[in-house]
């Protein structure tokens, strides 16, 4: 009994040693991302404040796993909407500080309200601010360009970068002073930045508010990474791209916009290198951090209150996107013209009339304003003061220049150099001014930029055609009063001609304001049908592929391929002149320059690897009804074989059911005695196909798509 005793009481205290044991084993389980640091970015926020939330909630996620954070940004979170608009991007900061980021760079927004506002807000930051190509009077940059940021063992070298863009997309008269180190330039800079740094830091993380927009070439994030040595990774911003790596497998990420995702870089801090990085997607259920939100309601709350009283009615949709949507059919504010554009500029007019003082004739009264200043679509329904600020967010007041209207040409030119392959935020929406835009023409463009700015100003004027001021003729010489806004007026995106002026004035009156005064006083508080569509200022030659050139031997034959639904190019508004033509595609070609004739739903198909639903079949089935195509074999068509000069030209021949008697065989490389060799003549006697030159057909050569639409062009 007494042992029995013993043996309870041992096991016991055994119980009880193994029920204490357990949590002290749980506590120190090493946690999932111990031993890691984890770099939390975003870029080009515009405003989205509630987004903050969401980063600090994750900041401290990766925390609670053990991981050291740093949180970053890549620029423009001082506009975009009135929640950071309304106090000229100081909420933004506010709200940065709230979410706990450690370090961000400038993007071009950042410049809106101007560089004295600039400095005056990041005196609240409570996180570093680098950027190294853009320099003050002194010539030397106006913030640091690196800092190195260190977490346990581990230092983390970052080098800011700003888009030389800035200069014109700022408004000029508010940056006076500034300069921006652009292309070879910038790209030094950066590197000296990291030569710097290189043996204070384990990894060097470059912040770039560059983008990969093509317009923005040579400054974009993968040209500056093309010419870096010791840098490891790039955080981008400014094109609005997601992406985890450039097209090129270049290590760069960018998150979208306003939160769209969150940027996730993961570094072992063991051997200090960057071993992953990723985007997380935020959703209205992705965790926030309450006081963070808190924080951007009140912020929200506050707004809603100062500006969310109605004060007037829509019954259209006012177009607010950026470009061309092809299931609408509509332009966007950057590439044509909106019935939004046409309200705001409109409503321009109508004030500056109502105010008095120009000094030109009424009928030489004109208004543009950059579609990039438009900046969000307004719904049918009820209109407060917060919708109109969130479309014209920047502040700009109403100014009129005079200019002649050689200039007044000039700045269209220029403003619309690169539509329809790409939009630009200069695009002109206009009041009182009928253009045309012909982009089936190249823009020629002057070989310096225009002063301070990275847009080349027209050497010849090619692309636009001023149709008419008013309803009157276009008068070259005479002189106009373009009432614009001051960005504009200043020389901002691509209005030099603008800026050259030797007179304007500014009316000091506010452009959101004024478009409330015209919809209250002059529309009697309602946006009516008369705004249903775009007026027609803006016409469009359109050219649908921009890989086809003005002056291309083939330009004809394909826009005349395009016109007559023989193709419509291979999407991305790409035609593809050198890409390869299969069998398919050729007499698919040949069947809707044909007219696409009806194929008798009792029609035999004779080749079994010819499917009734490809998009060739009747097709193949009119060429085997017509003698055109015989196949392969008497049961393959080989649809997927690639085409070539020899099998094209007999196609043609065969379908225009053409007959020789005699001729002259002109190319030594074509045999006598072969399947083609009444085609190769016939297409040479009619001008279809040529040679490479006198001699030469090269019959086996591959058939390019832009060799096939012009032998069939010719042959009609």
């Amino acid at each position: 009994m007494k042992n029995t005793k013993k043996l309870l009481a041992l096991l016991l205290v055994l119980a009880m040693v193994f029920a204490l044991a357990v949590p002290v084993f749980a506590d120190e389980e090493t946690p999932a991302m111990a031993g890691k640091t984890v770099i939390l970015h975003s870029n080009d926020v515009h405003g989205a404040i509630a987004g903050y939330a969401n980063m600090a909630a994750l900041a401290a996620d990766y925390e609670k796993q053990g991981a050291q954070v740093i949180v970053a940004d890549a620029g423009d979170f001082s506009q975009g909407k009135v929640e950071v608009s309304s106090n000229k991007g100081l909420n933004a900061i506010k709200m940065m500080n709230a979410a706990g980021y450690d370090i961000v760079t400038l993007g071009n927004h950042e410049f809106d309200y101007g560089y004295a506002q600039l400095v005056e807000n990041l005196k609240e930051a409570k996180f570093d601010t680098v950027c190294c190509n853009v320099l003050g009077e002194d010539g030397k940059p106006i913030l640091d360009g690196s800092k190195v940021i260190t977490v346990g063992d581990l230092k983390v070298g970052f080098i800011g970068v700003n888009t030389p863009e800035t200069q014109t997309k700022a408004n000029p008269a508010l940056i006076k002073g500034l300069t921006w180190l652009a292309g070879d330039d910038m790209v030094k800079a950066v590197q000296a930045e990291a030569d710097k740094i290189q043996d204070e830091a384990d990894v060097i993380i470059v912040l770039a508010h560059l983008g990969v927009d093509a317009e923005s070439k040579p400054n974009r994030s993968t040209d500056l990474w093309a010419g870096l040595k010791g840098v490891d990774f790039i955080i981008d911003g400014h094109s609005h791209t997601v992406m985890t790596a450039g097209e090129g497998g270049e290590p760069i990420q960018s998150t979208g916009t306003a939160f769209e995702n969150i940027g996730v870089i993961v570094i072992d801090n063991a051997t200090k290198k960057i071993e992953s990085n990723k985007l997380v997607k935020i959703t209205a259920e992705s965790p926030k951090d309450e006081t963070v939100a808190a924080a951007a309601q009140a912020i929200t709350d506050a707004i809603n209150k100062e500006y969310g009283t109605v004060f007037a009615k829509n019954e259209v949709k006012l177009n607010g996107a950026k470009a061309y949507d092809k299931e609408t059919g509509l332009y966007g504010n950057r590439d044509g013209e909106t019935n939004l554009g046409d309200l705001i500029t409109d409503s321009m007019v109508w004030t500056v009339k109502k105010t008095g003082g120009v000094t030109v004739d009424e009928k030489h009264i004109v208004a543009v304003t950059n579609g990039g200043g438009i900046r969000a679509a307004i719904n049918p329904g009820d209109i407060t003061k917060k919708d109109i600020n969130t479309v014209l967010p920047f502040g700009n007041t109403i100014a009129v220049v005079y200019i002649t209207g050689a200039e007044l040409l000039e700045a269209l030119e220029a403003s619309t150099y690169c539509v329809p392959a790409s939009t630009i935020g200069g695009f002109p929406q206009v009041s009182g001014i009928n253009y045309t835009i012909n982009s089936a023409k190249a823009y020629d463009a002057n070989p310096e930029t225009y002063p301070g700015s990275t847009y080349y100003g027209p050497k010849t004027i090619n692309r636009v055609t001023i149709n008419s001021i008013n309803g009157e003729p276009f008068d070259a010489k005479a002189t106009y009063a373009v009432i614009t806004n001051n960005f504009c007026a200043g020389g901002g995106d691509t209005y030099y001609a603008f800026a050259s002026a030797t007179s304007k004035f500014d009316t000091g009156i506010p452009l959101d304001e004024a478009l409330m005064d015209y919809i209250t006083t002059e529309l009697k508080g309602t946006i009516g049908q008369e705004y249903a569509a775009p007026k027609g200022n803006i016409t469009h030659v359109y050219r649908p592929f921009k890989d086809v050139a003005e002056g291309a031997y083939y330009y004809d034959a394909v826009m005349w391929a395009f016109e007559n639904n023989v193709t419509k190019g291979i999407g991305n508004d790409l035609f593809g002149p050198d890409y390869s033509c299969t069998r398919a595609e050729i007499v698919t070609f040949l069947y809707r320059a044909a007219g696409s004739p009806a194929v008798a739903e009792d029609a035999v198909n004779p080749f079994s690897d010819v499917s009734k639903d490809s998009f060739y079949y009747n097709a193949v089935l009119w060429a085997a009804e017509n003698n055109i195509t015989v196949g392969t074999s008497e049961t393959t068509f080989d649809p997927d074989a690639i085409c070539t000069r020899a099998e094209l030209v007999t196609f043609l021949w065969r379908a225009n059911g053409a007959e020789l008697t005699t001729i002259a065989y002109r190319f030594t490389d074509v045999p006598v005695n072969v399947y083609y060799t009444d085609a190769v003549a016939w297409a040479a006697q009619e001008g279809i196909a040529t040679g490479y030159n006198t001699t030469t057909f090269a019959p086996d050569d591959t058939c390019t798509r832009a060799q096939a639409v012009t032998f069939l062009y010719r042959a009609q």
